[in-house]
Formats: structure tokens, sequence, C-alpha cells
């Protein structure tokens, strides 16, 4: 079913890195959405006037919030595609970011007030009544559910979608509440015991939980998530793939909305090679990122030598004393200064972000410490700095 819709709906759908096949996407997504939950809203709140059930219509408000949440995604997709303009020169991507955010918003305020209402019934309870075919909707309405995750879940990993993501996340948890409901209902229904209020409660408060876990995946994007091992992982092996580079370090992305990054990456190239000749290497992976990956992408060039064995023995023999302090530390721009009585060995070390400054500053003295040890005439210049990858 989810990919006849994308076949028949989305227009060039295998090629997802193209803002227009991801709106599409983004489109279709919403408009499956709203009408699955006004059709599920509909029925349940028929059904829980009819049974006269405080969880069945709690039920039915949270499908009608998801309609609403349906409609500002829609809204959302479409304002996010706009072009850059003269204020908003890296587009409107992070609009996309903000419409979650409100659906978050309203889903956790109709969790609230769901919540008010169940406490209400558990104080002052009304009689149910129970029916097999209440019963059968509430059973279809998991099948649907349990669809919308699926269906979500894929088109999210198929275009790298959080927000999607989130929705298949919040509709697992509407496939939990609606069971609980269910469990309600038989309850009643065999023994004749009225646990709606205390149903509803339990409903009202996983209707909050899905809200703040849609909050919290929407806003670390704003606030500023680190690398995705992915991402960071696709950059690096396209740019070390170049001949002419030798390694690189240093990435950071610059996250604009979904499929909007700028990236910037310090890549290393040898040293007795002509400035000219690097840079036209250097522009020519740019041109190429920004066709091939979508990115734009900034490189920063670091001169490395590998040539001279005497300074590749040294820096190995450093990266053996750092790496046996810690598996998780690098390092990078290497270079020796020789002096008459002194050797200065300066490089930047990448350490761990729960490393605190007394760490810091304690790690380098048992580096330094440890190369005195090899040679008395080493003498450290060591910049500390910390990792933008989430791993």
């Amino acid at each position: 079913m989810t990919d006849f819709l994308v076949r028949k709906f989305v227009k060039n759908y295998e090629q997802t890195e193209i803002p227009q096949v991801r709106t599409a996407y983004g489109l279709m997504a919403s408009v499956v959405g709203i009408c699955c939950n006004l059709l599920l809203f509909l029925a349940k709140l028929t059904t829980g006037m009819a049974v006269r059930s405080i969880s069945v219509m709690a039920d039915a408000f949270n499908n009608l919030s998801d309609a609403a949440s349906s409609i500002i995604g829609f809204v959302g997709v479409k304002m996010a595609q706009k072009p850059a303009d003269d204020h908003h020169p890296f587009g409107h991507g992070r609009i996309e970011y903000i419409a979650a955010f409100i659906v978050a918003f309203i889903v956790i305020e109709v969790g609230f007030s769901l919540f008010k209402t169940s406490a209400g019934k558990i104080l002052h309870p009304e009689e149910l009544s129970f029916s097999l075919l209440s019963l059968g909707i509430l059973l279809f309405s998991v099948a649907v559910k349990l669809w919308m995750a699926l269906f979500n879940r894929k088109l999210g990993r198929r275009i790298h979608s959080s927000v999607m993501a989130a929705t298949s996340a919040d509709s697992l948890g509407d496939v939990a509440a609606t069971s609980a409901t269910i469990f309600s209902l038989a309850v009643f229904g065999i023994w004749q015991i009225n646990i709606d209020g205390f149903v509803g409660l339990i409903v009202s408060v996983l209707v909050m939980a899905a809200g703040i876990s849609i909050a919290k995946d929407t806003l670390e994007p704003l606030i500023g998530a680190p690398i995705d091992p992915e991402i960071y992982r696709r950059i690096t092996e396209f740019v070390n793939q170049y001949d002419g580079i030798v390694g690189s370090h240093d990435l950071i992305v610059h996250n604009y909305g979904p499929n909007r990054s700028m990236a910037s990456i310090h890549a290393e190239v040898p040293c007795d090679v002509e400035i000219q000749t690097s840079h036209e290497i250097v522009d020519r992976i740019e041109r190429d990122a920004a066709r091939t990956l979508g990115i734009f992408l900034v490189i920063h060039m670091d001169p490395v030598e590998v040539k001279n064995t005497r300074i590749q023995e040294i820096q190995q023999a450093v990266q053996e004393i750092v790496q046996g302090l810690d598996q998780r530390l690098t390092l990078h721009d290497f270079r020796v200064v020789d002096g008459e009585k002194r050797i200065n060995l300066i490089f930047d070390l990448v350490v761990p972000r729960e490393y605190t400054k007394s760490m810091q500053s304690a790690l380098k003295q048992q580096i330094c410490q440890r190369l005195k040890e090899q040679d008395e005439r080493y003498n450290c210049v060591i910049t500390t700095e910390g990792t933008y990858c989430g791993w």
C-alpha cells in the first residue's frame, strides 16, 4: 500500500535527495494522515457517545489532534519549500521543525485536557454500555494506526525525516492508547466493572508523553544537534576519496532544515604540492559535493608532511601515547619545529565532550611527560578541542 501511494503521488520518488521530491513525500504523508485521522475521529466519537465512554471519546479527540497536526505539517512543508530571500539567505527549511513543535504543543494540550476530564470521571463515574460494534470499530482503529506507524516510519527512513519518525512514534502511542480503551470496554462487558476513567487517565498520559517526545525530537535540530554518524561517514568518505587528499577532520554540519545543510571540513593535503594544484582539487570537491550530496561544503586546506619519515615516526609515537591514555582521543595538524635544544611538537587533540578543563590540562601534562621520557628535547604545544559528533 505504501509503495503504491508513493508511485502514484510522488514524481521521481527514487530521487529523495531532491528537495522537491522530499516535499512531495511530506505532502502525501500529511494528506494521508488528515484523511485517516478524521475517519477515526468520527468513528470513535460516534461510538463513544453511543456507549457513554470517556476513554473512547478521549481517544477520538486524540485522533482529531492528530488530524490537526497533519494539517499543520502540510502547511509547514509547503512553507519550508519557499526559496531563499534577502531576509533568509539559507532558505525556509526550519519552518518544518517549527510546525512540528506546534504539533507537539497541540498534542500535549489535548493530553492535559483529557487528563482533567478523566480525573473528573474517576470522581464522578458514569454508567457505560457495551456493544460489539464499538469494540469492532476500536479494533479497526488499532489496525489503521498500526499501518500509519509503519507507513510514516518507512517514508521517514527513506527521506531521513525526523518529523515522520516522530509521527510514527505518535501513531504507535495511539495504538497503545486505543488498546487500553478496548481493554476498558472488555472489562466492563465481561465483569461489569467500570474502569473507564482510569483508562482515560492512562490514555491522556500516553498522549502527553507522545507530545513531549515530538517536541524533543523537533527542538534538537533547532538548538543544534550533533552530526548524524551516517552523514559524518558520507561526507568524510566523499572528501577522502579524491587523489591529492591525505585525510580530513574538523567536520561541522549546520542544519537549515531537512536536506538543507551547510558543512565545513579541514582537508589534509601534501605540503610539497603546489597550492594552486591543491586548491583546484578542493574546488572540484566542493562543486561535486553540492551536486552529489546536496550539501554546500566549504573546505579548509591543511598542509601535512607525507615524505619525511622522521616526522612520521614521531607522529606515530605521539599517536600511540594518546591512544594508550584514551582510545577515543584523536590528533591532527601535527607539525615538528626543530631547534638546537628544543623540538616543538605542535598538534590539535580532539577530546570527548565530557573532558573538563582540569581533565584536559592533566591529559596534556601526561602526554608531555611521556614524550619527554623518549626525548628530553620534546616540547608539546597542544590545542584541545571538542568533537561535534554525537558518539
